[in-house]
């Protein structure tokens, strides 16, 4: 009997430990960052439209969920406006991701830096007004260096709420969202001399048309917001609290968090004008690299690589390849291209003939009743002749990228052949061709 019970009892913890609920809950145990901390966080974002940045800071609760959005995003690039978020509704992805997905650079940049996200969500669902505060404390300081101004993309409102100012960031146009990008070592900082920063210092990329979005629905635009005095987000116009019933649960969780390195983020010790050796502003990273499923503690590039470039043209010595010309040879008399592998015994080439060459008899070639590259002759050219046509040289320097096979056997293949004079006597000369009729 209490081995039943000690059974019933490792399951039951088995059970509970691999909820999602129950994983949250542990995760939750874990140290809460500092307000300083948490303003190295939400840096990169804090500069966001309101409404995108609710739903930045709501979708940050579910890591896995981050991940598992961003490479399904990679794998249906084709969709967008209402297909998108028709599709994305369909796989039962949480509100916020719904509406994210409009935003994949900003999806990307989540994936990219999980671990910095992870302790974000981890933050905002223990205490809101935790994050609601350290956005508030960036924005002023991001204001108070001259950055942070309305302009043809967004407009920033100046609000008060119990006697403290509160900086209120909304897009110009209701239809179309500009993602600004900053670097926060630049915009946090005031200048030293007393002056400001130039407005310039956040720059806009192409504008987001958010028509899909401007729907009657949980996941539309016009839900999602921030109520500053009271130090909250909220979804679908009421307070975040979760995603109901029915949250996303992810088919395969392997996402563990790790430790946030403090010292590689900008803002470290409270210096915004510290900048991390090698550190690189979010958006200017390239787009398409993200953990990858199975591997929690690395990344993998994106599936849909580009095609191999093509191969270069084919270079000499290469099967099937001709050797280049040396300058002047295809103004000699009587040139022919090298032959190609299997043509090397055709009768009329340049090539040197090798023992036991017999000629093919339809060649149209005239015959050649003096020079025949038998067996053991060696009949270098008179001094002085020029070269006729279907004549045989012997390999001249430079030629190494003729075939191995086809080169004669002399030694002396080398030396120009028209510099050696004839060493036969006439008579030994005449001797040689009656012999060789």
């Amino acid at each position: 009997m209490r081995q039943i019970r000690s059974l019933g009892t490792i399951g039951l913890l088995i059970a509970l430990l691999a909820s999602p609920d129950v994983g949250g809950f542990l995760v939750a145990q874990t140290a809460l960052p500092t307000p300083q901390q948490l303003d190295q966080l939400l840096a990169p974002v804090a500069l966001y439209p309101d409404s995108l940045l609710a739903q930045i800071t709501t979708a940050s609760t579910n890591p896995q969920e981050i991940l598992d959005v961003d490479n399904w995003l990679h794998q249906n690039q084709g969709l967008t406006g209402t297909a998108l978020t028709d599709a994305a509704q369909q796989q039962g992805f949480d509100p916020a991701f719904i509406a994210l997905v409009n935003f994949p650079q900003v999806l990307d940049m989540m994936a990219q830096n999980i671990d910095d996200y992870a302790a974000i969500g981890q933050a905002f669902q223990a205490d809101q007004s935790s994050v609601t505060a350290s956005i508030q404390r960036l924005r002023a300081q991001a204001y108070a260096s001259g950055a942070l101004r309305s302009n043809p993309q967004q407009q920033v409102v100046i609000q008060q709420a119990a006697g403290q100012p509160i900086y209120v960031i909304q897009p110009v146009s209701p239809s179309v969202v500009y993602v600004p990008q900053y670097d926060p070592t630049l915009v946090y900082v005031r200048p030293s001399t007393g002056g400001l920063i130039a407005a310039s210092a956040i720059s806009f990329g192409v504008g987001i048309a958010i028509g899909a979005l401007l729907v009657p629905r949980p996941w539309g635009w016009g839900g999602w917001g921030w109520d500053w005095g009271g130090r909250y987000a909220y979804y679908n116009r009421g307070r975040w609290g979760g995603w109901g019933p029915n949250p996303y649960r992810p088919p395969r969780p392997w996402y563990r968090p790790r430790p946030v390195p403090w010292a590689n983020r900008p803002g470290y010790g409270g210096r915004w004008n510290y900048r991390p050796n090698g550190y690189r502003p979010p958006y200017q990273r390239a787009r398409g690299y993200r953990p990858a499923p199975g591997q929690p503690n690395g990344y993998r590039p994106p599936g849909n690589r580009g095609p191999n470039p093509p191969s270069k043209p084919s270079a000499p010595n290469r099967p099937g390849s001709k050797p280049p010309a040396r300058p002047g040879e295809h103004n000699r008399p009587g040139y022919n291209p090298p032959a190609k592998p299997g043509e090397r015994n055709r009768p009329g080439s340049n090539q040197p003939g090798t023992p036991g060459k017999t000629h093919n008899p339809n060649d149209n070639q005239r015959p050649r009743p003096e020079r025949t590259n038998r067996p053991g002759s060696r009949q270098p050219s008179e001094a002085g002749k020029p070269n006729r046509p279907n004549t045989r040289e012997p390999s001249r320097g430079g030629a190494e990228n003729r075939p191995a096979g086809n080169r004669p056997a002399n030694k002396r293949e080398n030396k120009p052949a028209a510099k050696q004079p004839s060493k036969e006597h006439p008579s030994e000369k005449e001797g040689h061709e009656r012999k060789n009729k």
